[in-house]
């Protein structure tokens, strides 16, 4: 976490407004910017709502990344 309390960019986080989880891309106003593990379009999250995942969080959102690979193994690095 940085001195303002808010989520690193690139912690995995679950935003608790919609279940999701998503990594920590941007910063940008009075917003979190997070990114689907696997890919995808990045979603706006209220600060307040976001926190970090727990560790069941964290192996379930890797499973999807590594899942999203397995489906596009050319499209992009291996996590």
């Amino acid at each position: 976490m940085s001195d303002k309390g808010a989520l690193d960019v690139g912690t995995l986080a679950l935003d608790e407004r919609t279940g999701r989880v998503g990594r920590v891309m941007d910063h940008l106003g009075s917003h979190v910017q997070l990114r689907p593990p696997g890919g995808g379009l990045e979603w706006d999250a209220d600060p307040g709502q976001v926190r970090p995942v727990t560790p069941k969080e964290r192996l379930t959102a890797r499973l999807a990344e590594v899942n999203a690979y397995s489906r596009n193994p050319h499209g992009k690095e291996a996590p």
